[in-house]
């Protein structure tokens, strides 16, 4: 059968290199053709668009590249009708998929979207247009099917494929016993945009530890020298290119731009800071829009504050000092989070294998909707 995946970030590119390689076990003879990145084309996906022309974040940078949106949006459907697909795969990135659902569903297309868009926190008048342009709706957290069901949307919790997997990368790289003392991680984002507010401002707090050791985790989709003019005069800092499990694994505190990266390390055991700062005007706009308590994941999932959360000017060098410093030197804190971490990990762990689930139930669904069709 032929399938054609929509991812439009690091994330997706992640989540979706994984349903490839088990859609590809299911389906032996899966054609498929991707808008993601290295690691979808890695899993065997022809990759027709990289996320990394794609990334755009908040109102104000939508809006300024709108023009660039609309000509991906007419390349993506026009790329989806000479392919013709037995089904269109949309991996999470909503405003873009979720206008891709509804017009494959007014061409035909059998639609499965994989990763709920976050209706739960904003739009959930996006329900509406779910219910009737989306086949298949799998969602990854376990508050989610619940929610979807108490509106009429029946859906399936798959479990979340970040345990899965961090669990394979720890099965097969040797890691230390206990995470090196005195090393810190620094996740500023896979975004110019976000990497250009938070990193700046995660660097200068480290000047309040000297006896501490830094490395910051550049992203894939970056240039090396990209990050060189941040990193200037920092003797306790450096970097590491497309090792971020690899650095996690050793870590004993990380900094954590807020996203999927605030649940891998969480899933590595790691204490963080979960930092986040937009432009004024995409932050004013989310914050009359968006009904969450909390930002990261983490916390989400978890119902409550596990990890500490610096969002917009709270996200400033004396906090990010204070908070650094209780997650070094406080083993009671320390103790507290890790303790989080176990009964979050022991909650996502109840879906079972996400990415194989997620394929085994595509396929079938395929297979069903061939047979109602005959």
């Amino acid at each position: 059968m032929k399938y054609y995946i929509i991812a439009g970030e690091a994330s997706g590119d992640l989540h979706g290199s994984n349903l490839i390689k088990e859609l590809r076990k299911e389906d032996p003879a899966a054609d498929v053709r991707c808008w993601g990145g290295d690691l979808m084309e890695a899993a065997g996906g022809r990759v027709v668009k990289h996320y990394r022309d794609l990334a755009f974040m908040g109102f104000a940078e939508v809006l300024l590249n709108l023009r660039t949106i609309l000509r991906n949006m007419k390349f993506c459907k026009e790329d989806i009708l000479a392919y013709r697909p037995n089904v269109v795969v949309l991996v999470d990135y909503p405003g873009f998929n979720l206008r891709i659902a509804e017009w494959a569903k007014e061409q035909g297309f059998k639609v499965v979207y994989y990763i709920s868009p976050t209706v739960w926190a904003w739009k959930e008048s996006r329900i509406k247009t779910i219910r009737r342009v989306v086949d298949k709706m799998l969602v990854i957290l376990p508050f989610e099917a619940p929610f979807y069901e108490q509106r009429d949307y029946k859906v399936e919790y798959v479990g979340h494929p970040l345990v899965q997997v961090v669990n394979e990368f720890l099965a097969t790289h040797p890691t230390p016993p206990v995470p090196e003392k005195g090393l810190v991680a620094l996740l500023p984002g896979s975004r110019k945009q976000e990497i250009e507010k938070k990193l700046p401002i995660m660097l200068q707090a480290t000047k309040a530890f000297p006896h501490l050791q830094f490395v910051v985790a550049r992203a894939s989709s970056l240039d090396d020298a990209y990050y060189a003019p941040f990193m200037q005069g920092y003797t306790n800092v450096s970097s590491v290119h497309n090792e971020t499990y690899a650095l996690l694994a050793r870590a004993s505190a990380a900094l954590v731009t807020s996203g999927t990266a605030t649940l891998e390390t969480a899933l590595f055991g790691v204490p963080q800071v979960v930092c986040y700062k937009a432009s004024p005007i995409t932050f004013a706009i989310a914050k009359r829009l968006v009904n969450i308590k909390y930002i990261s994941l983490v916390n989400l999932i978890m119902d409550k504050p596990v990890v500490t959360e610096l969002i917009q000017d709270d996200l400033s060098v004396p906090n990010l000092v204070k908070e650094l410093k209780e997650l070094t030197e406080n083993e009671e804190r320390i103790a507290q989070i890790r303790g989080d971490y176990d009964a979050l990990r022991h909650l996502l762990q109840q879906g079972g294998n996400a990415s194989a689930k997620a394929a085994k139930t595509i396929v079938e669904f395929l297979k069903a909707s061939s047979v109602q069709s005959v």
